[in-house]
């Protein structure tokens, strides 16, 4: 079974989670002023992709912003797109992450840690929330078997214009209830970096 098919329920279920909701789990952060280049593709892409599909919106909006964490923290993070990410195929962790945002400079593959998870939805965001939990479930699991034990793995679900952070901390998963806006970009782009220098 793929990612896809998790519901919070089940996801909650079969991986023995704890859900805390609340309204923000993230500290006051600074935000970040956008490059020109994501200012002005944002200024063209936001109109067109938020009426648009799924695709349209993750190819139009979350992509654009999550490429700018390269050139924030040059050197220190990968970001992958629609890569597949067997992790436990006994446990049904397996499938495709819409993106997944990892703590090393790798572009070839997926190098722990996985820090970030994000999946694109065009409607409800609240839909996601059991892909996102099982994604971010194998991201700590992939940390694991890498060595790299006791950090909090981030997700977020978005439909470009909404993004909704959750975190998982062993078998705690806290979900914000709040949704942060873009525009503006800049709180979303403080919220990502401070997301990976977290850890």
């Amino acid at each position: 079974m793929a990612y896809n098919q998790f519901s919070l329920r089940k996801a909650v279920r079969d991986f023995d989670l704890k859900v805390v909701e609340v309204e923000n789990f993230l500290p006051p952060i600074e935000p970040i002023m956008p490059s020109h280049l994501l200012s002005e593709t944002l200024k063209q892409n936001v109109p067109w992709a938020a009426v648009g599909s799924e695709k349209a919106r993750s190819e139009g909006i979350i992509n654009p912003v999550l490429l700018e964490l390269r050139r924030l923290l040059p050197g220190q993070v990968s970001v992958f797109s629609g890569e597949e990410f067997n992790v436990d195929p006994s446990r049904e962790l397996t499938g495709y992450c819409d993106f997944l945002v990892s703590k090393s400079p790798e572009q070839l593959f997926i190098e722990a840690p996985a820090i970030i998870v994000v999946e694109a939805k065009k409607a409800d965001i609240s839909t996601g929330l059991g892909q996102c939990a099982a994604e971010v479930v194998a991201a700590q699991i992939f940390n694991k078997q890498n060595g790299l034990c006791g950090s909090p793995v981030f997700g977020s679900v978005s439909n470009g214009t909404q993004w909704r952070f959750l975190k998982l901390e062993e078998q705690t998963l806290t979900i914000n209830l709040l949704d942060h806006t873009l525009p503006p970009v800049d709180t979303i782009l403080g919220v990502l970096v401070w997301l990976l220098q977290s850890r």
